[in-house]
């Protein structure tokens, strides 16, 4: 039997949804059409609009539809983005060491005015640096401005950054704050007003929606000058193309769901991951749970064993039947050092062997009694070929 535990790479898709897209489906129009047809379509659009905005409390008028996170991160990561009344072109962008690669590569800032700012061995920001670098522009440069991205929680080890005082440095400065919200919507609550954010990002693969399809979010008064799909009138003429109708829909049901169930999910992914990592800890006490000295998702542990490496420990795990990621899978399909973990100051040799367990609206006390047996027969059986290799 297969248990799945990798929700933060993709949810599987709730079934809500799957019932929403094939209806969807059967819409012939295109949503830019005047007929009926087109209309039909057109309403499927505008009421997953409002429900996306219900989630993250925005108006739906600024939820702006995409073909996922990582095309909202390179869309809202340019020198034009701008908040009314100001014509400036912002300056320089600042991205957490720890953000996701759409963000660490997919700036259209000019590289020179690319930088990161550290973060402690918790995983969280250093506010202070952030503090230094903004002063530091301003005296570099009269009233040059800085957009600041951040993850909003780490897709990796589930650390979640304190937005509300990021929000105050960075507006304190009169720069723009963009959080990458993709790993924390509908796994903690997301308030663009509580969080200060001009622009959040989202995709409906993590919350048990289609891949292939996210948006873009801005506050009133904010918006993005340079487009980066360009054609049509689509999405208010911020992102040209026809419409992913299907996909759209069951984003929007997603979110309604993920709203409705936010509680509920939060209280019953928190239970799995505690009672996780409590038999891990029996199992092997020299485990190591990345981030665990900071707030972290309730679905999310990281962890490792010293010495063990990951690309070994995944390959024996799934052929034990589960489905778990390395802290540092990259899009290849291959296994290297994470980039979180080395900003995080964590050893190399602790670092390639992290493991990430993440749990979703599926999952059950039986994926984590059957990963915790697994874990124990491999872990063990690697530990005892490593103490006898080093006995011969």
């Amino acid at each position: 039997m297969r248990h799945y535990l990798d929700y933060n790479a993709s949810a599987p898709l709730r079934p809500a949804v799957r019932e929403v897209m094939l209806r969807a489906f059967e819409e012939a129009g295109n949503p830019s059409s005047v007929h009926a047809e087109g209309r039909r379509a057109h309403a499927l659009i505008e009421r997953a609009r409002e429900q996306v905005a219900a989630l993250v409390g925005a108006r739906a008028r600024d939820v702006i539809f995409t073909s996922g996170g990582s095309e909202a991160n390179n869309t809202v990561m340019t020198p034009s983005l701008r908040r009314e009344p100001s014509f400036e072109m912002l300056a320089l962008h600042l991205m957490g060491a720890t953000e996701h690669a759409s963000v660490l590569s997919g700036s259209r800032f000019p590289e020179e005015a690319r930088e990161t700012i550290p973060v402690g061995a918790d995983g969280v920001v250093d506010l202070d640096s952030l503090d230094g670098r903004l002063r530091r522009l301003a005296q570099e440069r009269a009233g040059a401005l800085a957009l600041v991205s951040l993850q909003a929680a780490n897709s990796e080890t589930g650390v979640i950054q304190p937005l509300a005082a990021v929000a105050e440095v960075v507006h304190r400065h009169g720069g723009l704050l963009h959080v990458d919200a993709v790993q924390a919507a509908g796994k903690m609550p997301v308030d663009m007003a509580a969080w200060g954010a001009d622009v959040i990002t989202l995709s409906a693969h993590k919350i048990g929606g289609p891949k292939g399809v996210g948006a873009f979010v801005t506050r009133p008064g904010v918006e993005v000058r340079e487009r980066l799909v360009r054609g049509g009138g689509q999405e208010g003429g911020y992102r040209a193309g026809t419409e992913n109708v299907a996909g759209i829909a069951g984003f929007g049901t997603a979110c309604a769901l993920a709203r409705e169930e936010l509680a509920d999910y939060a209280a019953a992914t928190r239970a799995l991951r505690d009672g996780l990592e409590a038999r891990l800890r029996a199992i092997e006490p020299a485990v190591v749970f990345f981030g665990a000295a900071a707030e972290r998702l309730p679905n999310t542990s990281a962890f490792a064993i010293d010495g063990l490496k990951a690309e070994t420990l995944l390959m024996l795990l799934d052929l034990e039947g589960m489905a778990v990621s390395s802290g540092s899978a990259c899009s290849s399909g291959k296994v290297r050092r994470s980039h979180v973990l080395t900003a995080m100051g964590v050893p190399p040799s602790l670092a390639e062997g992290a493991l990430r367990v993440s749990f979703g609206w599926a999952s059950t006390e039986a994926d984590v009694e059957s990963f915790a047996t697994a874990f124990h027969k491999v872990v063990g059986a690697l530990i005892s070929r490593r103490k006898g290799l080093n006995a011969a």
